[in-house]
């Protein structure tokens, strides 16, 4: 018999392979006015320490059982790996007293598949109304939630979880069919489809039940399956636009050793995700399309060696210079090595002053990156858009790794 310890040791670490715990955009609450914890308008933020626990958040699965055989899973049914499962209760004790430990600030609860769907997505609702109803815990709760459980399930979920989310898992349709035959693509964009119509209902009333007021958010397993950068970020654009999503969260998969994988041998790389993260913020933020982000990558991969906007500035030198005394927002956007907060302070500056280089230097941080895309009242380049070798010159130089970090 295991200990709740000993339990919390095994699902904790069966939790680290799902990302999706980010609680940005919570509902903003406030314990003074009654029940016990709170979140604050920006959300809570989590952080990881070197061994990777989550130590804001508390991040587990209710159970690492699971009834399906997905090939990239750890957890799934034909994995040599200990199984344990947490009661109800105990789910609800652990995330009260680290409550009042200022251990963390909220919850996060997934679970593996057994029993049934229903009979799962049972047991994690549970969790959730007692903590809201019995105890009247008012921090964050984030719910992951099984497509094939009963719809009305789905719903409970949702008035009780600030955020609620349904794993794509691979791409495409096709890579789920191979490495997750018991998962079905349909099934998930539906179960996806109906939370979108709930969030918009409760949105769009302002007296109906708060319903996952942060919304919902999902997670890709990138090289598991073979598909490509622009496959992945093409997949992603579709499923921002089609469901509203709040967040997608790039998993790079890691082999599990096993025998009778049919999984690729090779990890995906940790830059490889870095990259595709990169690429989402530009079509959120920066108002790139997904078939300008992938438009003429090399095997349809992104580089690993500058980052998506870099490059695609370096594969439409044409469009530069830009003048950041007179471009719109949505030309300034273009320029590598400036965000959309410098962007901002760049537009009310210019109001008041003609913009010179060392303005942008000072404003941005750095114009290393930005200086030969851009045109200000004492600068324009003249030569260094067509330097050859401007690729290399604006690449982040190698770094010594530490001996004893």
């Amino acid at each position: 018999m295991l200990t709740t310890q000993q339990k919390l040791e095994i699902l904790a670490d069966a939790a680290k392979y799902d990302v999706s715990c980010s609680s940005s955009g919570a509902e903003k609450r406030d314990s003074r006015k009654g029940g016990l914890g709170s979140t604050t308008g920006c959300g809570i933020c989590h952080s990881y320490t070197p061994d990777g626990r989550c130590i804001s958040l508390l991040k587990v699965l209710l159970t690492n059982a699971c009834m399906f055989d997905c090939s990239y899973c750890i957890n799934r049914r034909s994995s040599n790996v200990q199984r344990a499962r947490f009661t109800v209760d105990e789910v609800v004790s652990l995330t009260l007293n680290f409550y009042k430990r200022n251990y963390i600030e909220g919850l996060f609860l997934s679970s593996g598949i057994i029993g049934s769907p229903d009979y799962t997505m049972e047991q994690i609702v549970r969790v959730a109304r007692a903590l809201r109803e019995d105890h009247g815990f008012r921090g964050y709760i984030h719910l992951k939630t099984i497509p094939e459980a009963d719809p009305l399930l789905i719903a409970d979920a949702g008035r009780f979880a600030d955020r609620v989310s349904i794993n794509v898992e691979l791409p495409t349709e096709k890579g789920l069919t191979q490495f997750a035959p018991e998962k079905r693509a349909p099934s998930i964009r539906k179960t996806m489809a109906a939370v979108r119509l709930k969030i918009d209902e409760a949105n769009a009333e302002k007296r109906a039940p708060k319903f996952a007021p942060a919304g919902q958010s999902t997670q890709i397993i990138v090289g598991a399956d073979g598909a490509s950068d622009a496959t992945i970020v093409g997949t992603s654009s579709l499923l921002y636009a089609n469901y509203n999503l709040k967040r997608i969260y790039y998993s790079a998969f890691s082999p599990i050793p096993d025998s009778s994988s049919a999984l690729p041998s090779q990890a995906a790389p940790l830059g490889r995700e870095n990259r595709l993260y990169q690429a989402d913020w530009l079509y959120r933020f920066y108002g790139f399309s997904a078939d300008e982000i992938t438009s003429g990558l090399p095997n349809g991969m992104l580089d690993l060696d500058i980052d998506p906007k870099l490059a695609w500035a370096l594969r439409n030198r044409a469009r530069y210079p830009i003048d950041v005394n007179k471009a719109s927002r949505e030309e300034l956007l273009r320029i590598p090595g400036l965000g959309t907060k410098t962007i901002d302070k760049l537009i009310l500056t210019r109001q008041h002053r003609t913009l010179r280089l060392d303005d942008v230097a000072r404003l941005a941080g750095s114009v290393r990156r930005a200086r030969a895309f851009i045109v200000t009242a004492d600068h324009r380049p003249v030569r260094e858009l067509d330097r050859l070798d401007l690729r290399t010159a604006l690449a982040p130089k190698p770094q010594q790794l530490s001996l004893f970090g």
